[in-house]
């Protein structure tokens, strides 16, 4: 199964329910970056853009290369009222960009479904000299305010939550300094959420194992999760970390 494609099943939802990201992060990368019209920038797996905005508006020449095809389509339903927005339907791994190269190629939980060595060493040949590499997502940890829920959702997961294959992310995302990359920098932001079940349940539906999981394994496994939660007060505290990595290639 080639997981890249799960999302691309349901695009609506998905960009009703996924996290967006803190301001300070854009602000950091259009820092860093110096964005401004004059600069090309590259979004890797844009999904239905939860962190495109923000970048379009700094007036760059912005390209997105998506690999799903409703994807693709909604961005464009989205976006392209920006005259300075490009998407191609395409896959990153085996696309040409030609002589085209990019200040800024940035990735929102996206470059870790491409295998590093294919990553970084295409990214490092598409970026002018003195680009930058930004590669961020969200961390979420739900257990550290909830053990007692925790434990009792983790029950519901053993018993019900049955897929063929499962999501295993190896990159390591400061191995970029392997490939040539320079100026290696690591920073985070905190955030927290409190959802009710029915909100929790929205959220993780956008995971990919939870969108291949099948009946009648989904609707146990989703029921279970609601009781839990509604038990304990229908509510669960969920801590966030967004990671911001950035690499540039040598001037």
């Amino acid at each position: 199964m080639d997981f890249r494609n799960t999302f691309d099943r349901m695009p609506e939802i998905f960009d009703k329910y996924r996290l967006r990201y803190c301001d300070e992060l854009f602000t950091e990368i259009i820092a860093v970056s110096d964005l401004n019209s004059s600069k090309d920038v590259l979004e890797i797996g844009p999904g239905t853009g939860q962190a495109t905005e923000p970048i379009l508006k700094t007036g760059c020449n912005y390209k997105a290369i998506e690999l799903g095809e409703n994807f693709t389509e909604y961005m464009k339903n989205k976006y392209g009222i920006y005259s300075n927005f490009d998407i191609v339907n395409a896959d990153f791994e085996t696309y040409d960009f030609g002589n085209q190269t990019f200040d800024l190629i940035y990735s929102a939980a996206t470059i870790q479904w491409i295998p590093e060595e294919i990553a970084f060493s295409k990214v490092y040949n598409i970026l002018k000299p003195g680009g930058i590499l930004a590669m961020f997502m969200t961390r979420s940890d739900e257990k550290s305010a909830n053990d007692e829920l925790y434990n009792r959702i983790d029950e519901v997961y053993k018993e019900h939550f049955s897929v063929k294959q499962r999501y295993n992310c190896k990159i390591k995302y400061d191995n970029v300094v392997n490939y040539g990359f320079v100026n290696y920098k690591y920073q985070d932001w905190k955030k927290v959420r409190t959802l009710n079940a029915d909100e929790y349940i929205s959220s993780i539906s956008t995971h990919c194992e939870h969108i291949t999981l099948e009946e009648p394994y989904k609707s146990r496994f989703y029921t279970g999760v609601r009781k839990v939660i509604i038990d304990a007060g229908n509510k669960i505290i969920i801590n966030d970390t967004i990671p911001l990595y950035l690499a540039q290639k040598p001037l």
